[in-house]
């Protein structure tokens, strides 16, 4: 290439006029050190795709005539590839490329550290070969497809039920995307417009770029609805690029736009997810519709039908059957929890008339301390043991001072096993000191107030150390 070398202005990169194209071999226009910037105190909104982090290692900012690597912008995160340089066929990762004014500027990783070797393979006029690789192609088509379709949703909302989109989060791979509207949607709504852009989808509308000489004092406002969420960007006040980009959706849509789209709406079949997010704010509530297309659609299906197919072999039925037999499930599963309940009850009734049985039978006006401790891997331990004192404290004496222990472990038992404590008794002052006494002695946690406190013992609780240690606690009652 002779005479100087000129840069492509950001809107007119080959990633935008051939979005499909995977390299290029282009030329170096500028490099330089790049300077640590200070991160972000700005929270990236939830899911959404963050941009791979610039690592602390020494980093070029590599300026090229053209690229196919896009420059993040539009809501549509950046890609990531490699550049060859062509004097030596070293590859080069490219971790990041951003707009900086109206350019588009490559953040390279140097090699080894060695920032002396990497400027001279980058002297401008260098030959390179600049690439997406298959993890950045893949990576950018899924961007693609989710972008086209956030502009065929959006474009459908605003003409078929007047709901501007107030916001759109490309969220990262494969969670669905979903665009913000100003109100929530019914089921019928969202066939509707699902059917639509479907039947935009099979006819295969072309989607095309319209470039035009930017005139700024044309540029209308960006519109701000009762809402208060901006509806579309305004160009950016440091874009020194010249040209204004329009998406074009033949026949359905015309959006400003500086993303990267698939040159047609062919095989980009639009799922919606059949319901709305309600999202309430200080003044407004707005909706969150979220949708699948490409490559993140085909993954969907994969994993429901996957889960469904692993879930009908489990219920030993047919795929159809799997919601009839999962609602059999549950219902026997509440019955039994209900058995459970009432069985756990009348035991909890009847060791409570065993002690209090055994109170009345040894009663000398003495206090009566009973330890008990009880395997039991149900899944509410201590309630169970509530249920024993309260039945307990509903038979015993009120005459007769007492001080109970209940101990309970599971079955199987290792060093991070959970053994639940309660005590209860008749006077407080005895609970409080038995209970400091467990939490010194035994190293339990926990607490109580009044005639009742409960805790927790870490580890394996054996008969002949921790239960001996808690009898002669209460021994020396």
């Amino acid at each position: 290439m002779s005479g100087p070398i000129i840069m492509v202005v950001r809107d007119l990169l080959l990633c935008d006029r051939d979005p499909l194209l995977k390299s290029l071999d282009t030329v170096v226009v500028t490099v330089s050190i790049s300077q640590p910037v200070a991160p972000s105190v700005k929270k990236p909104a939830k899911k959404s795709v963050i941009a791979p982090a610039i690592p602390n290692d020494p980093i070029l900012e590599v300026i090229l005539h053209d690229t196919v690597i896009f420059p993040e912008g539009g809501g549509q995160p950046t890609d990531t590839g490699l550049i060859t340089t062509t004097s030596d066929g070293t590859e080069w990762e490219v971790l990041q490329a951003k707009r900086h004014g109206g350019h588009a500027v490559h953040y390279v990783r140097v090699k080894n550290g060695d920032v002396d070797k990497a400027l001279l393979a980058f002297s401008p006029g260098a030959n390179v070969t600049i690439a997406l690789g298959q993890e950045g192609y893949d990576r950018r088509y899924d961007h693609m497809s989710m972008h086209t379709s956030q502009h065929l949703l959006s474009a459908l909302l605003e003409s078929r039920l007047e709901l501007p989109t107030l916001s759109w989060s490309l969220t990262t791979y494969p969670s669905p995307c979903y665009v913000e509207i100003p109100r929530g949607m019914s089921s019928e709504e969202v066939i509707s417009i699902q059917t639509e852009a479907n039947r935009l989808v099979f006819e295969g509308r072309r989607v095309h770029i319209e470039v035009a000489e930017l005139d700024r004092a044309q540029e209308k406002p960006v519109t701000i609805p009762d809402s208060g969420r901006a509806i579309g960007k305004g160009l950016p006040d440091d874009y020194t690029g010249g040209v204004k980009r329009v998406v074009v959706i033949d026949g359905v849509d015309r959006n400003p736009c500086c993303g990267t789209h698939l040159p047609s709406l062919h095989n980009l079949q639009l799922f919606l997810l059949p319901h709305t997010d309600a999202l309430a704010r200080s003044t407004t509530t707005t909706a969150r519709l979220y949708f699948l297309a490409g490559p993140r659609l085909i993954t969907y299906l994969t994993s429901s039908h996957n889960l469904l197919t692993s879930t009908a072999s489990t219920l030993s039925c047919g795929a159809p059957q799997v919601p009839e037999r999962v609602t059999q499930v549950v219902e026997e599963r509440r019955r039994s929890e209900k058995r459970l309940s009432d069985i756990e009850a009348e035991l909890g009734q009847y060791l409570a008339k065993q002690m209090a049985n055994e109170m009345v039978q040894t009663a000398n006006g003495d206090l009566f301390k009973r330890h008990i401790h009880r395997t039991d891997d149900s899944g509410n331990t201590l309630g169970f043991l509530s249920a024993i004192s309260l039945a307990f404290a509903a038979l015993a004496e009120t005459t007769q001072p007492y001080l109970i222990v209940l101990t309970s472990s599971p079955s199987s038992q290792t060093t991070s096993s959970t053994t639940i404590v309660l005590l209860f008794g008749s006077d407080d002052k005895k609970v409080k000191e038995v209970g400091d006494g467990l939490k010194t002695k035994l190293g339990v946690k926990g607490g109580g107030k009044g005639i009742k406190w409960s805790g927790k013992y870490t580890g394996v609780w054996k008969e002949a150390k921790e239960s001996v240690a808690l009898d002669e606690l209460l021994g020396g009652i």
